[in-house]
């Protein structure tokens, strides 16, 4: 259920919240060079040693087309592959458990971690199989949000998705984390919804018995990492695409 957003306020309070909201158009995706120094920062604050010269490499970013728009996509956002899955591409639970770890440094002690979120080891948590492999280094996806999805499951999200359509996995992570992390401030006000991640796969008890999907929120101030399963609805949530 919704919680209100105000309590026990005046009018003049009501006022000047709105105008804040409106003066800040938050809910969209953020320029490029505002993202890039995102990403500096959290490299400098994680000693992640991504260099200058990876940096000075990125861009130009693609262009949103009238189709693109027409579907949704209304912005890009700059990813980085970590790591390396041993076959030329970039590990994706690596580079998802990068951005939540810098999530709980920025915001210790006001995260939250399910129990069953095991980044460490495969037979827990994975990209999943029909997923696009993602690349080393810096790299760019179109953004769709997800609140038209939020009355389907990931099963059938996933079966929905066009052939240069995904759901998101580490992107998800690092959105929220590291280049838009004033949207958990928005999630904790019901401004946006809170968000799955349907490209990963999640073995609550091991054994590669994957049956859900990690999940973002935001309450009471907290960023937490959850899971939900995969045939199952959660309203509150919405599950964003990514767009090759």
């Amino acid at each position: 259920m919704k919680r209100p957003l105000f309590a026990n306020t005046g009018s003049l309070s009501m006022i000047s919240f709105f105008r804040k909201t409106v003066d800040k158009p938050q809910r969209g995706i953020l320029p490029l060079d505002t993202q890039v120094k995102a990403w500096r920062k959290a490299n400098s604050k994680m000693n992640w040693n991504i260099g200058q010269a990876e940096f000075e490499s990125i861009g130009p970013e693609p262009e949103i087309s009238q189709v693109d728009r027409r579907d949704g996509f209304a912005g890009i956002i700059l990813s980085y592959g970590f790591g390396d899955d041993g076959h030329g591409h970039s590990d994706a639970s690596l580079s998802g458990q990068c951005a939540w770890d810098f999530a709980v440094k920025r915001r210790k002690p006001k995260t939250w971690q399910c129990e069953y979120i095991d980044f460490e080891h495969s037979e827990h948590f994975r990209l999943r199989p029909s997923a696009p492999l993602r690349p080393k280094g810096f790299y760019f996806f179109k953004f769709r949000q997800g609140e038209r999805f939020q009355h389907l499951t990931v099963t059938e999200f996933r079966k929905r998705l066009g052939p240069q359509d995904t759901g998101c996995g580490p992107e998800g992570f690092q959105l929220l984390t590291i280049t838009h992390p004033h949207w958990a401030s928005l999630m904790n006000s019901r401004q946006i919804m809170f968000m799955t991640f349907a490209d990963y796969d999640v073995a609550p008890y091991g054994y590669d018995d994957f049956f859900d999907a990690p999940q973002m929120f935001c309450s009471n101030d907290t960023l937490g990492l959850g899971i939900g399963h995969v045939d199952r609805n959660y309203p509150l949530f919405g599950m964003p695409t990514l767009r090759l």
